[in-house]
């Protein structure tokens, strides 16, 4: 045995042509005769309303004795229905499941409908009770489509009526392929956690966005805070407007974070406390430094980060030493 893409064994050609003329079905009679009740449906269901297929007197006269089924109707009696797809899978394979399991040993196991063309030789009548065989006529050399390398599979389905006249045949050809590999874009990065912005914060993110590390100030006692707040913790006032910070500080606190993971975080990271020499503090992450190399009070500048179009935030990174 093969899989799927891998090229068949030795002989597999000649396995696969042996079932030219084989007999897929035997000749199966239809679960019920033609009847009055399927062709009104079908009818209904097709929007055709063509009185021959449900009036008698119409039928008679145009020449009929009676209604008559829809030609293309021929494949509805012959069907197995619903059951026979769903029950247990017969204890002997088929015909057609052999050819099948073929077609999959060389790795041929999609299938997509190219055609069906129906030949009529006579009009079908309620009573008439047929029955359906069906052969392979043929299985093509191997060929390259848009879908993938595959084989057109001919079969011819004969539909009989009791005395074994032939009243329609049906070729069907189908395309059993090798699925052509599906092109796996590369995952979207992930994007970092969006930020709650609210009526009191939202100055923060707009002046990170044009690279602006602004804290808000109290506009009665000029006292800095952060985080934001509609009121101020020192005298109350609920007015406030903000400051530019220079971007000087250092490291007040920080931990190492290795869990939990985050794809948008290259593991670990580090979350530090920074304390601005403006004298407020925020939660940040350091960039440009190992873990084992920070320590409490360690100088650092601001740095920005341009996560996406969409968010700007603002991180610290060592401040370069001075030349002595």
């Amino acid at each position: 045995m093969t899989g799927a893409g891998e090229q068949p064994q030795q002989g597999y050609e000649e396995r696969l042509q042996a079932f030219t003329g084989r007999e897929l079905r035997p000749r199966t009679p239809a679960q019920d005769p033609v009847n009055q009740p399927m062709i009104r449906h079908w009818a209904e269901a097709m929007g055709d309303t063509n009185p021959v297929y449900t009036d008698a007197e119409a039928a008679r006269a145009t020449g009929r004795e009676g209604v008559v089924a829809p030609a293309s109707m021929v494949q509805a009696w012959t069907m197995r229905g619903y059951a026979a797809t769903t029950g247990p899978a017969p204890s002997q394979p088929d015909g057609f499941g052999e050819l099948v399991a073929l077609l999959a040993e060389g790795g041929y196991t999609s299938v997509v409908a190219t055609d069906s063309e129906f030949t009529f030789l006579r009009e079908l009548v309620p009573g008439d009770h047929i029955a359906v065989r069906e052969t392979v006529e043929s299985v093509s050399a191997e060929k390259r489509t848009g879908l993938g390398t595959g084989r057109f599979v001919t079969t011819l389905k004969t539909y009989t009526d009791r005395d074994g006249e032939t009243v329609a045949t049906q070729r069907w050809r189908t395309l059993r392929f090798r699925p052509a590999p599906a092109a796996v874009p590369a995952p979207a990065p992930a994007l970092r956690p969006r930020p709650a912005v609210n009526r009191d914060n939202a100055f923060f993110f707009e002046g990170a966005q044009q690279h602006r590390l602004l804290i808000q100030r109290c506009a009665a006692c000029s006292v800095l805070r952060h985080p934001p707040g509609p009121c101020c913790p020192e005298c109350g006032s609920l007015e406030w407007d903000t400051a530019e910070a220079g971007g000087h500080g250092h490291v007040y606190s920080f931990v190492v974070n290795h869990h939990p993971r985050h794809p948008a975080f290259d593991s670990p990271y580090l979350v530090a406390v920074v304390e601005l020499a403006e004298g407020t503090r925020l939660i940040t992450n350091l960039t440009g430094v190992a873990p084992d190399e920070v320590t409490i009070g360690m100088p650092v500048v601001l740095d920005w980060l341009d996560a996406d179009p969409d968010l700007t935030l603002p991180v610290f990174r060592p401040a370069p030493t001075e030349a002595p």
